[in-house]
């Protein structure tokens, strides 16, 4: 009886088997650069420039953050891609929630035409708009100015946040604001007491692609900021870095994993919110 029930199981792990290898070898393909970052980071140099590559450090420094940290610009490029960040998340969830509210709440004459093009707009490649972007900013004096580079990722980040704040509030049952009303509410404050607190993972997970994409935008930075060089953004002033420090990759390791510590801090702290589920915010609602 025990092998007639053990071998289905037994069966199901061996057929699963190729499975499991696939996803350890896609886990450790994805996070063996970001490990060796890390490491590189805390070695000391000799053990950087040893010929045989250490896969574990013989011991652990901090000097090479101490470099990092003490670079000529490093926390004003900090401050500045926090800046163009923040600025960015929070215009794109301003408008993006009233787009999705006019979209998933009422019926109005162009509608589904209006979604499509924000769809249009989210798969585009956003790198194909490289030039026409450098020549509207140089037409329009916006050149070598954080402003521009702000308003250039909201545009980026918009299309996701509308699609992905629409499709919350499509989650949520309209009748809890109908309920609402009907007890003497307005629509607007039926919806700012109802509607959104249910939907916060919404807004936490379209903030967190939002900072990600911002924060990590190399391209548009580069291509914009061009005199003003104390304008430039944290992934810029990356690029460069090693030509301060010549092949000091220690001090380049250390400056990749402070650049990379606010988004990982950031999704540590928002991910369980974001997967927190819908219907069980309807009903403690």
């Amino acid at each position: 009886m025990n092998r007639t029930s053990a071998s289905p199981v037994t069966h199901a792990r061996i057929r699963r088997l190729p499975l499991h290898a696939a996803a350890l070898l896609v886990f450790v393909l994805s996070v063996f650069p970001v490990y060796w970052m890390v490491l590189t980071a805390f070695k000391p140099t000799q053990d950087i420039q040893s010929q045989t590559p250490l896969f574990l450090p013989t011991s652990v420094t901090l000097d090479h953050f101490t470099k990092a940290v003490q670079a000529d610009g490093f926390w004003l490029f900090w401050r500045n891609s926090l800046a163009v960040t923040a600025s960015c998340v929070l215009l794109a969830l301003i408008v993006a929630l009233g787009a999705a509210f006019a979209v998933a709440r009422l019926r109005w004459k162009g509608r589904r035409g209006f979604i499509l093009m924000v769809f249009i707009a989210q798969v585009a490649p956003w790198e194909a708009l490289l030039i026409p972007m450098y020549v509207i900013a140089r037409d329009t004096d916006m050149l070598d100015k954080l402003s521009m580079l702000t308003l250039i990722y909201f545009m980026i980040t918009l299309p996701f946040t509308i699609v992905t704040l629409r499709g919350f509030l499509t989650a949520i049952p309209v009748e809890l604001e109908e309920a609402a009303q009907v007890d003497g509410c307005t629509r607007a404050a039926a919806f700012r007491r109802i509607t959104l607190p249910l939907l916060a993972p919404g807004l936490l997970a379209t903030s967190l692609f939002g900072f990600i994409t911002a924060w990590n935008e190399f391209a548009f930075a580069n291509m914009l900021i061009i005199k003003n060089q104390d304008d430039r953004t944290l992934p810029v002033w990356l690029s460069s870095f090693s030509n301060v420090f010549g092949t000091d990759w220690g001090a380049t390791m250390a400056a990749s994993t402070l650049f990379a510590l606010p988004v990982l801090v950031l999704f540590l702290v928002l991910q369980g919110r974001v997967a927190s589920g819908m219907t069980s915010g309807a009903v403690k609602g």
